[in-house]
């Protein structure tokens, strides 16, 4: 097992990266593009993923679980 040194290395931040890409793409598409609120909403709230995990990693710690 390797040693993870930055959140970048986990797996589970590299797929919600995927994840929030491919919300962005939806998100182009004519039927949400035309819905500004609703569009920055789920965009905002696929890019909050990727920041928890990030924040979660650098805590250091594991009292939340």
């Amino acid at each position: 097992m390797a040693t993870i040194s930055k959140f970048e290395d986990l797996e589970v931040w590299q797929m919600s990266r995927i994840f929030c890409q491919r919300i962005h793409a939806i998100c182009m598409e004519k039927p949400l593009n035309s819905d500004f609120s609703i569009r920055d909403q789920i965009k905002r709230s696929s890019g909050s993923t990727m920041d928890n995990i990030a924040e979660g990693f650098e805590r250091g710690g594991n009292r939340e679980f």
